[in-house]
């Protein structure tokens, strides 16, 4: 019974998801459309840059969505914990993605910036006021649902990044429109580079930390060890290992010292209840008594 309720709110979040992405799809995809077409009549790198990352945004929305996707496929003989990985695989693509488009944003701001070209500052300003609305509402709408996920809280963060960007682009509009200083327009696309890539840094670092197994950022493993050996009759804690089977789960083993074996059906439940809170959903716990003799290192 509870296995069932717990697949129903997994599967009511990801619907819940899916509404959000296809929503934010459509609308930057349409924003990049016409970011596109006003960079290019009005000769704006800041623009066409901005467009550029916003499709990449689209890129790695669909990435995500389709992660999501896989991570509700149920296991198999061959993929036990079905396909939650992916997850984890697509947030470290989505974060070289953004990468890559840093350094091409930046290398063409150089190249602008040496020879610096006419800007319409008038298009620039109401493109990437529409760009505040687009980007501010999707953020919006990632807001709630960005804990305790990667995926998301990376989407939220690049969007939160591109509602300052188009802020900047407004003001290096305004700029040009009544001083003429048309180098301001590279430099707002060095500025975006660098916004870009400060964002994505804790995405990309926390992808491949998560990649190679490391602990979850959201879980203390020494604050862990501590309230699994503050349960009553628990003696200690060892060959503790976490790790994370997907952007939202994380998985234990443990072997957990106790003082009478008696005791072991609910000192079991206890730690299981009390790192379920800690985001603990799957753990695999072995249990000891104290004085066990250890065999060959095996426990111990």
């Amino acid at each position: 019974m509870e296995h069932h309720h717990h697949h129903h709110d997994h599967s009511h979040k990801i619907e819940s998801l899916n509404s959000v992405f296809i929503i934010s799809i459509v609308l930057n995809l349409l924003f990049v459309a016409v970011e596109a077409a006003v960079g290019l009549w009005g000769n704006s790198l800041g623009l066409l840059s901005d467009a550029g990352h916003n499709l990449g945004d689209v890129f790695s929305l669909l990435l995500a969505m389709f992660a999501f996707k896989l991570a509700a496929v149920h296991s198999n003989r061959k993929y036990t914990y079905g396909y939650k990985k992916s997850t984890i695989l697509i947030s470290l693509v989505n974060a070289l993605i953004l990468v890559a488009a840093v350094v091409a944003i930046f290398v063409e701001s150089i190249r602008k910036f040496r020879n610096p070209e006419p800007v319409n500052g008038d298009m620039v300003i109401w493109t990437a006021v529409i760009g505040i609305a687009v980007n501010g509402l999707t953020a919006f709408l990632l807001m709630k649902r960005q804990k305790g996920d990667l995926n998301v809280r990376g989407a939220f963060m690049h969007m939160v990044a591109d509602t300052l960007v188009s802020f900047g682009v407004v003001v290096s509009g305004i700029v040009i429109k009544y001083t003429g200083l048309y180098f301001i327009d590279p430099i707002v696309g060095i500025v975006i580079s660098v916004v870009i890539l400060v964002s994505t840094w804790n995405l990309l670092s926390e992808s491949i930390r998560l990649s190679l197994d490391g602990v979850p950022a959201n879980i203390d493993i020494e604050d862990l060890k501590s309230e699994m050996e503050s349960v009553p009759n628990v003696s200690g804690v060892h060959h503790l290992h976490v790790w994370a089977i997907s952007t939202s789960d994380s998985a234990l083993t443990a072997h957990v010292v106790i003082n009478s074996m008696n005791d072991m059906k609910r000192i079991k439940d206890e730690i299981k209840s009390r790192i379920a809170e800690k985001g603990i959903t799957h753990a695999t716990l072995e249990f000891e008594e104290v004085g066990e003799v250890c065999v060959n290192n095996d426990c111990c």
